[in-house]
């Protein structure tokens, strides 16, 4: 593994990052669109994600930065279950739902993955 000086070169934010860009897209749908709240917080959440992952590397100590991961993975905890009101209400399609659980779901073992690793270390 290569060193990490940035929080860019975190793979848990380059995937949250990837997660947002989905978010974002799909927020664009004609439907979603006029589903104020909805996409609201969709984005929002989506965003805390990737900020927190970065807000906490900015701090000056490991346990402060555990605290923004676990912030950050209970938001994509939140988007994963926003993505059901999607799916319920025929935003998206079975496999855009699909597409978005994977996403999500792989950005929150990433970010897991990170606090195991620094609490462990």
């Amino acid at each position: 593994m290569s060193k990490v000086e940035r929080f860019e070169d975190l793979n848990c934010w380059k995937e949250a990052r990837q997660m947002v860009k989905m978010i974002f897209l799909t927020s664009r749908k004609e439907e979603l669109r006029k589903d104020f709240d909805l996409v609201g917080q969709l984005k929002s959440a989506s965003l805390s994600v990737m900020n927190n992952i970065a807000e906490g590397f900015g701090r000056f100590s490991v346990k402060e930065f555990i605290r923004f991961l676990d912030i950050a993975q209970s938001s994509a905890q939140e988007v994963m279950s926003m993505t059901y009101v999607l799916i319920d209400l025929e935003y998206v399609t079975d496999q855009e739902f699909n597409e978005l659980q994977s996403k999500i779901g792989h950005t929150r073992n990433l970010i897991l993955g990170l606090i195991k690793y620094l609490k462990n270390k």
